[in-house]
C-alpha cells in the first residue's frame, strides 16, 4: 500500500479531509503515514495521528524535522514513532 503523504500545513481543515481517507485505508491493512514535509502540524492533526497509530495494526509514519519537534514538545514522540526520543533532541 501507498503512503498517504501529508501537506506542508497540518491544520484542523487537513485532519478532517483526511480523516474519511485514513478510515478506507485502514481496511486494508497497517497505514503508511508519509510526513516528511510536514512544516506546520496543529493537535487536531496530532489526535489524528495518535488514532491512527491506535487503531487496526497501526500506522507507520515518516516524520519531518518539525513533526518529530512538535511530537517531542507534546509529548507524544513514543506514541506516534518507534524510535526513541533521542534524535529529535536538541
Amino acid at each position: 500500500m501507498p503512503a498517504i503523504p501529508l501537506p506542508a500545513r497540518c491544520d484542523r481543515a487537513v485532519a478532517q479531509e483526511l480523516l474519511p481517507h485514513l478510515l478506507d485505508q485502514a481496511d486494508q491493512g497497517a497505514l503508511k503515514i508519509d510526513a516528511s514535509g510536514v512544516q506546520q502540524i496543529g493537535q487536531a492533526m496530532l489526535q489524528l495521528l495518535v488514532s491512527a497509530r491506535r487503531s487496526g495494526s497501526g500506522a507507520q509514519i515518516t516524520p519531518s524535522p518539525a513533526l518529530l519537534e512538535a511530537a517531542r514538545l507534546t509529548g507524544l514522540h513514543t506514541i506516534l514513532f518507534d524510535t526513541p526520543s533521542d534524535k529529535s533532541a536538541a
